[in-house]
């Protein structure tokens, strides 16, 4: 429901009495004083319509009722004195002197919660149709991931083991806490509006989903997430060849960055005998854009072996020198925004060095919003750290050695930094490749302004920063 308390006494209009609930408090039923029993739901309010007299006598019955009717919401046309003394002393919310009548509020109130749960069922029916495009692009992975977005908040998909098979948003900083709820265990959880979706039933349980909303839409969010574990019911069931399909490529794709004769001999398997490939990253800025089957149509007009993986929305993979150009056109053709790294040529069996010139070239493409970029095509950075020999490329590394952890290596705040620079500063892409809620995100970029010493928000401390990470990786 998108309805609250203070919604409702502007729509009437009537003026409002704060007691007990809060004004922000969502709307899920009204009913008329002879009918009220008991609250619906703690989570909610239950509005209570009644005649001044009758409300004021009712709240101070003294009876299982009246203290009932103090948990709920009184509205009124009236607003006499013995009324507001009573809403007074029970600490009772209410919505007095309101515009319409006694006899005209039950059908009003019902009216506007109707039309108010009508537009939250299309918003579901809406939701449920990108969820189900997300499944059939990109599994359940993609219906979780989506989810996470649609309710602005995280999600965890764990196993009927309590073993995480994925999560979404900052879900993946929150896997204990949905373990614990999912698997009833006696500890503290720091999200008490934590819900739980059981995805299959009895013996055949298959998953739980735990989903954490934002408040304004916990009600949209369990409807969305019961659906949710529906859908994902019937992903975890059905069998996708694919899925082998990409595990054999992300298996063969680290063979070949090993190098050495194996990687040779693998690509003469897979009917490859040149003897240099380029690497190749590409993404695209819409999460609509299916860049894997793209990939996939592209090498199939070109007659070219599918080598490539797919990872968090990028595709990394290798290919023919003679078809570089010719993949490059396309992705500066293509109708929606792009991104392409290109490597520089290299052996068949040393590939890995051209992999890691075209994630960075991609990064650099994604930064400048440029849809091709390639390593060599890199003044700026490529031209400095060519010229340096290593004492010096590691002397520039170091400035990044206070963000090194206890154990000494490189980890969350150097990733931190490197995706924050690639993302050009922009915060809401920022966080969401990294999977943290903004304030997380802006706590980490203010500790490594402090231990750098330096400010994003300049230019040459960010051009620094982002040669110190190329040259760490150098």
């Amino acid at each position: 429901m998108s309805r609250d308390i203070a919604s409702v006494a502007r729509s009437l209009p009537g003026r409002l009495i704060e007691g007990r609930l809060d004004a922000g408090t969502r709307v899920d039923a009204v009913v008329g004083l002879d009918d009220f029993s008991v609250v619906g739901h703690p989570a909610f309010a239950t509005l209570v319509v009644a005649p001044a007299r009758a409300a004021a006598a009712a709240l101070t019955a003294g009876d299982e009722r009246a203290e009932a009717l103090r948990s709920a919401v009184l509205v009124s046309h009236g607003a006499d004195p013995a009324l507001l003394r009573a809403l007074a002393r029970t600490g009772t919310t209410a919505i007095v002197a309101t515009a319409a009548s006694d006899a005209l509020l039950v059908p009003t109130l019902t009216a506007l919660l109707a039309v108010d749960q009508a537009a939250e069922d299309r918003a579901v029916t809406s939701a449920m149709k990108v969820l189900t495009l997300a499944a059939r692009r990109g599994g359940v992975s993609g219906v979780v991931a989506e989810l996470a977005h649609r309710i602005d908040g995280w999600a965890v998909l764990l196993d009927r083991h309590g073993q995480v098979i994925t999560s979404a948003g900052a879900g993946g900083l929150h896997v204990q806490d949905a373990m614990a709820v999912a698997l009833s265990r006696p500890v503290r959880v720091r999200h008490r509006a934590l819900q739980v979706h059981t995805v299959g039933s009895g013996e055949d349980l298959s998953a739980r989903l735990v989903v954490s909303p934002r408040t304004e839409s916990s009600s949209r969010a369990r409807e969305l997430g019961s659906q949710a574990a529906a859908l994902l019911d019937l992903v975890l069931r059905t069998d996708d060849p694919t899925r082998t399909e990409r595990l054999g490529r992300a298996v063969m794709i680290d063979a070949l960055l090993a190098g050495g004769p194996a990687a040779v001999s693998l690509l003469r398997q897979w009917g490859v005998h040149e003897s240099s490939l380029t690497a190749f990253a590409l993404t695209a800025r819409s999460a609509s854009v299916e860049v894997e089957r793209l990939v996939s149509h592209w090498l199939d007009e070109l007659g070219a072996a599918h080598i490539h993986t797919e990872s968090h929305g990028v595709v990394t993979g290798f290919l023919r020198d003679d078809h570089v150009d010719a993949v490059a056109a396309r992705v500066e053709a293509y109708s929606s925004a792009m991104f392409l790294g290109v490597g520089t040529p290299a052996p068949t069996d040393a590939l890995a060095g051209s992999a890691a010139e075209a994630r960075h070239a991609v990064e650099s493409a994604r930064a400048e919003g440029r849809r091709v970029v390639r390593y060599r095509a890199i003044p700026t950075i490529s031209l400095v750290l060519d010229r340096l020999d290593d004492d010096d490329a590691r002397r520039i590394a170091r400035l990044l050695d206070p963000l090194r952890d206890a154990a000494g290596r490189h980890g969350q705040l150097t990733e931190t930094l490197r995706v924050f620079l690639a993302e050009n500063g922009a915060w809401g892409a920022t966080a969401e490749r990294l999977g943290v809620h903004r304030q997380t995100l802006t706590a980490r970029i203010h500790r490594i302004e402090a231990l750098l010493g330096l400010s994003l928000a300049d230019a040459d401390d960010r051009t620094a920063a982002w040669l110190a990470l190329r040259a760490l990786h150098a």
